[in-house]
């Protein structure tokens, strides 16, 4: 087993209607760090991230009724590294959660660091939508 962290952030908004907003594909660049000077174009199942320093592929779970939002990196070498996402709902808000593995070999360090990446990539969509 990978250890992991889950990262969530409450907005005050609908779970049904944040999902609706944010599940498409190429919502992802709008508030996803490393996405945001990239585009993704569609290929087959996969999206390839076009502009960015080193090809890699994602995969996105598919439009759903539970709120699921799972993606799946390409890392290039046969392996896809899954990012779970979830949104659900909290009474009348939602809770946008997002889980991360330490993969083998990563340094506390840059685990570290991914899991700022992520708080602060769900800030930039809290800001996004509250705004």
């Amino acid at each position: 087993m990978l250890p992991s962290q889950t990262i969530s952030l409450t907005i005050p908004r609908n779970w049904v209607d944040l999902y609706e907003t944010i599940w498409k594909p190429d919502y992802f660049p709008k508030w996803i760090g490393a996405l945001s000077e990239t585009t993704l174009e569609q290929d087959g199942t996969y999206w390839k991230i076009v502009g960015a320093e080193s090809a890699k592929k994602i995969r996105f779970t598919d439009h759903n009724p539970y709120g699921v939002m799972d993606r799946y990196v390409d890392t290039g070498f046969g392996k896809e590294t899954v990012v779970p996402m979830r949104v659900v709902g909290n009474a009348e808000g939602s809770e946008v959660l997002i889980t991360i593995f330490r993969q083998p070999f990563t340094s506390e360090e840059k685990f570290a660091e991914e899991i700022a990446t992520v708080q602060q990539d769900l800030q930039k969509l809290h800001t996004l939508l509250t705004t």
